[in-house]
């Protein structure tokens, strides 16, 4: 592994950056920590990012109809969260057993445990996407969908939920990649599914050249092809990999004691990013009952802003998730909080520059979003106040995900568990309905319960029983 501080000057920068982005997999158990977390960083930075670009595009062509159209796109993303949920779960197992065994120089053993999770994640995958698919207005109804909003995405929903397999291997098999050590590869899929979705589309929304004007339906065709599309690319590399990973069909016949292990460390990060997406839900059910396409709206464009800009902070985390595996995998616990801390140190500094920005040039990027003078007042007042927790929030998901590549899963599930719903919700509640403060109450109300988080995650990580899990 390359040294880092040979690389002086921004030619060499640059140079080090395409050796990050281009680079396999890599042993991050010895050298430089530095140079470990920013080679596994960068890609999975960009690979974040273009993950949030999904919603942004979609909800910038779709602003474009109307706002119904874009209370749709968003009360059907706030309920997907689930999906999201069950995905980032499986995909933080997968991270988790693929680097330990990377770790401890077991091929085999990695190997086995990125086959036997795509297997689970299969299996999972069927009944969300039947239930999904049926249920589509009655999930719209009871977000709090006025009639005009269930007839107007009630298909948008059904083409979402169906696709739920796409969405479920994105996730899963990227985290795959990671915990080999191989974040390129996983930022390459997101790269070539969100270029077919950008170019798709405004040309299936607007009906350009042979295609039909599909409007709402457009977008999520779009997002959908590009997904899979995404997927395909995975499975192409992941078939062909010469590297420690090397898969082969014995590996997917199902293992019930290593299943058994995927679900040990699935359900724990199923199940604290469920919390957490519950917690959103409510929150965005609470928007909805405001009963102003408006207010949601501008919440809508908000929460994609906010989610853009989170996302890379997310994939610096998830380099976190990849070092602190392989390197308790090789037994250097010590290694791992070091790497842990320097990424949180990384992060804090991103996040405050994306804290300044949000707070002072909030309109002009709102105002490109949106058009509707209604929904840009609301999404401006949540940018400006969500933004002056982003130092937490950076420092909290390095924590969380530290705890998350030790295989300990339950103490982040613990953590959701409190702060999002003995906290945020009840919270949340109070200062929309009792004090009145209306849509700022929400905003409000994710600034509190973040920064908890964060500071309830740090302690638990100081004290250091995340170093002697077992995997």
């Amino acid at each position: 592994m390359t040294d880092y501080t040979q690389y002086k000057g921004a030619r060499k920068i640059f140079a080090f950056i395409k050796q990050a982005v281009t680079t396999g997999e890599q042993d991050y158990t010895k050298g430089s920590i530095r140079t470990a977390v920013l080679l596994l960083a960068i890609p999975m930075i960009l690979e974040m990012m273009l993950e949030s670009v999904f919603g942004v595009v979609d909800i910038f062509f779709v602003g474009r109809i109307n706002n119904e159209a874009v209370t749709a796109v968003g009360l059907t993303e706030s309920v997907l969260t689930i999906v999201y949920s069950i995905g980032m779960g499986l995909s933080m197992g997968a991270t988790a057993l693929v680097a330990r065994r990377v770790g401890e120089k077991n091929t085999e053993g990695a190997s086995k445990s990125a086959a036997q999770s795509i297997v689970f994640a299969l299996m999972v995958t069927v009944l969300v996407s039947i239930a999904g698919a049926i249920f589509a207005p009655t999930i719209l109804r009871v977000m709090g969908a006025t009639p005009t909003v269930i007839a107007e995405g009630t298909v948008f929903t059904r083409i979402i939920f169906s696709s739920s397999l796409f969405i479920m291997l994105l996730f899963l098999i990227n985290g795959i990649f990671r915990g080999a050590g191989d974040a390129s590869l996983a930022m390459q899929s997101l790269w070539i599914a969100n270029t077919f979705n950008i170019i798709l589309c405004p040309v299936l929304i607007n009906g350009w050249g042979p295609f039909p004007r599909l409007g709402i339906e457009g977008a999520a065709i779009a997002t959908t092809t590009g997904r899979c599309i995404g997927v395909l690319y995975q499975v192409y590399r992941l078939a062909g990999k010469k590297g420690t990973l090397r898969i082969h069909l014995k590996h997917f016949i199902p293992d019930w004691g290593l299943m058994k292990s995927i679900f040990d460390l699935a359900w724990g990060g199923t199940l604290q990013f469920l919390i957490g997406s519950a917690s959103w839900i409510f929150l965005a059910s609470i928007m909805a009952h405001f009963k102003d396409p408006a207010i949601y709206a501008g919440y809508q464009v908000a929460i994609r802003l906010i989610l853009f800009f989170l996302l890379p902070a997310w994939g610096m985390s998830n380099a976190v998730a990849t070092l602190v595996g392989q390197n308790l995998g090789a037994g250097e616990p010590g290694r791992a909080e070091k790497s842990a801390w320097k990424a949180a140190r990384y992060n804090v500094v991103f996040m405050l520059l994306v804290s300044i920005f949000f707070y002072f040039g909030s309109t002009p990027l709102v105002e490109f979003m949106n058009k509707d003078a209604g929904a840009q007042k609301y999404a401006i007042e949540a940018l400006r106040t969500v933004s002056l927790g982003y130092i937490f929030y950076g420092l909290g998901m390095v924590m969380m995900n530290a705890f998350n590549g030790a295989g300990d899963t339950k103490t982040p599930t613990v953590i959701n568990l409190v702060c999002f719903w003995a906290f945020q919700i009840p919270f949340a509640y109070l200062l929309t309905s009792y004090w009145k403060l209306g849509p700022q109450g929400v905003f409000i109300a994710i600034v509190v319960t973040e920064t908890l988080v964060c500071i309830v995650s740090t302690l638990l990580f100081i004290k250091g029983k995340w170093k002697k899990v077992m995997v």
